[in-house]
């Protein structure tokens, strides 16, 4: 039996490019070549697309060719230069290893469908939903969702520091792994911390801090037929959690350990799981997301944010949340390739 062309789409022109390529090298690690075809599309910094051998750490100064997703559905693959003459390879499938922004956000999700080529992940519209964190908020709002109390600053406006009951957080309303978040003790912090996230996006969330637990849940499917991870709980010895800004991940965080399963009442537990799938679904998610939460001590669960292609790394959260509940990598790739090429991720 032929193996399926897959093609592993990583890099990107975001601030989580190096994060990218590190969950790419995790899903090569686990993908069985016994049924998949990898075709390794790397994307530059500068935003070059790049067929290459692989997403090791070196993989722009390896043998690469220059590509192009084509969107022309006839096409349904790959244009390649080679020689001053143009090739193709068609694709079955695509797993976007891309993170935040023109990765999470909708863009290559919109550019796939005009290629007709199935993909592992959210659709374009809950893809930008929850890319905006305020958009999510509102939209699980009106599903009964608890969400902390929110307000936006554009980037034509101000906001009176009077205004509002401190600590917050503020941060870029569409980015990602904690890059322009500042926490915000009293009035005189908030110009400089809107500034900081304005680096980032042009639209700024400012969010009351909620009290309780950092928890976050793995979820995998769509519709009714949902698998949710083990649960993890984010134990912190000083600040707040800011996965991805340490200088050395893999060896572990300066500040934070997460805890899988978490150490929270087997009660909690699962209403922290249900809440997940109910913000999956609200949200419109499909394929697999990790839904980030608060546990406060009074058990209500409150969303914090969902990533919609979540860290893959060996040190990321979802992995290790499916790991514990039984679904290794090499299992949630061949899952989310089912559900993409039968349609039942959207």
């Amino acid at each position: 039996m032929s193996r399926l062309k897959l093609g592993i789409v990583f890099g990107g022109r975001s601030e989580e490019h190096l994060v990218s390529v590190k969950s790419a090298r995790e899903v090569a690690r686990n993908l069985d070549l016994e049924k998949y075809e990898p075709f390794y599309i790397g994307i530059t910094k500068s935003g070059a697309w790049k067929l290459c051998d692989g997403p090791g750490a070196e993989w722009e100064s390896g043998h690469c060719r220059p590509v192009a997703l084509s969107p022309d559905s006839d096409v349904h693959g790959l244009l390649i230069l080679e020689q001053g003459r143009y090739g193709t390879i068609r694709l079955d499938v695509v797993l976007p290893v891309l993170h935040g922004t023109l990765g999470e956000d909708g863009a290559i999700q919109g550019l796939l469908e005009l290629s007709g080529i199935p993909y592992i992940g959210c659709d374009i519209q809950s893809s930008a939903l929850c890319m905006d964190k305020s958009l999510a908020y509102v939209v699980a709002r009106s599903a009964g969702i608890a969400t902390p109390n929110f307000w936006t600053v554009t980037a034509d406006e101000t906001m009176d520091p009077a205004l509002l009951t401190y600590p917050v957080f503020v941060k870029p309303a569409r980015s990602g792994s904690s890059f322009g978040v500042t926490k915000v003790s009293r009035e005189e912090e908030l110009p400089g911390a809107v500034e900081t996230a304005r680096q980032y996006d042009s639209k700024v969330l400012i969010e009351e801090a909620v009290v309780g637990s950092e928890i976050g849940c793995a979820i995998l499917g769509n519709g009714s037929d949902l698998t949710a991870g083990e649960v993890d709980r984010i134990a912190l010895s000083q600040g707040f959690f800011r996965i991805h800004q340490e200088d050395a991940p893999e060896t572990g965080s300066e500040n934070s350990v997460a805890i899988v399963p978490a150490d929270i009442p087997e009660a909690s537990q699962l209403v922290v799981q249900e809440t997940a799938k109910a913000v999956y679904r609200a949200l419109g998610c499909g394929g697999l997301s990790r839904v980030d939460m608060f546990l406060k001590e009074d058990g209500e669960v409150v969303l914090n944010e969902v990533n919609t292609f979540p860290g893959m790394t060996s040190y990321s959260r979802y992995p290790r949340m499916m790991a514990a509940a039984g679904l290794p990598l090499s299992e949630v790739i061949e899952r989310t390739v089912s559900l993409a090429l039968t349609g039942k991720s959207r």
